[in-house]
């Protein structure tokens, strides 16, 4: 009987040794790298059209308009500065405008080396500059930053920003008519920017951007 065991035990050990022997020798393969799959809603639109604000535009009816307090670190000058948040997404589009030749407010370094308040002149040029600067803050951290001018069907000249690589945004515009009128746009996530997993909503909503900057509108 103790014989017998002995077998069965002998037998086990031999078995289990040779399966370890055999998983240790087979090639592995590693799965590739996987995400949530994200369930996008239908592309569908509604008007922005708010008494008072210089411009009007459509928008994603997923989309809810909120007044801004700061963009991108800075007080609003003026009550036209939106966001437009997609929570379902995650997502935030963030709107600024500026009068061009309308009275500016920005930081200067005094003596002491304090940081005030200062008022000047919302020059095009500055405006430009500005939204360059802004744009390319991000370069420590892109792969790459493409730049596009266009015009739209509504007669208003733009330029689109795609910036690759791990960033915060990947997808900025601005739009003016260099004269009176100058709004620049963001889109941003509120997660941890990973050009990979956020590729599928980000194609998704550069095409509400796109709707967005075709169908702007000025108002006199």
């Amino acid at each position: 009987m103790r014989s017998s065991r002995a077998h069965v035990y002998l037998f086990c050990l031999i078995f289990f040794a040779a399966a370890f022997a055999f998983s240790c020798n087979s090639p592995f393969t590693p799965k590739p790298r996987g995400y949530f799959a994200i369930s996008l809603p239908e592309h569908k639109y509604q008007v922005f059209d708010r008494p008072g604000f210089p411009y009007t535009f459509e928008y994603p009816v997923y989309g809810k308009i909120t007044q801004d307090s700061t963009y991108f670190e800075e007080q609003p000058e003026n009550p036209y500065w939106i966001n437009i948040d997609i929570p379902e997404l995650g997502g935030r589009i963030y709107i600024s405008y500026n009068r061009i030749g309308g009275q500016a407010r920005y930081k200067v370094q005094n003596s002491k080396g304090e940081y005030v308040d200062s008022v000047g002149i919302n020059s095009f040029e500055k405006l430009i500059s500005g939204s360059y600067t802004l744009s390319y803050k991000h370069s420590y951290k892109a792969s790459s930053i493409e730049d596009s001018a266009f015009r739209t069907a509504n007669g208003i000249d733009g330029i689109f920003f795609r910036i690759g690589g791990n960033t915060a945004t990947a997808n900025q515009f601005l739009l003016s008519d260099s004269v009176k009128h100058f709004l620049r746009g963001a889109l941003y996530f509120d997660a941890t920017p990973n050009e990979d997993s956020l590729r599928p909503v980000n194609v998704f909503l550069k095409q509400d951007l796109l709707h967005l900057v075709n169908t702007l509108k000025w108002r006199e």
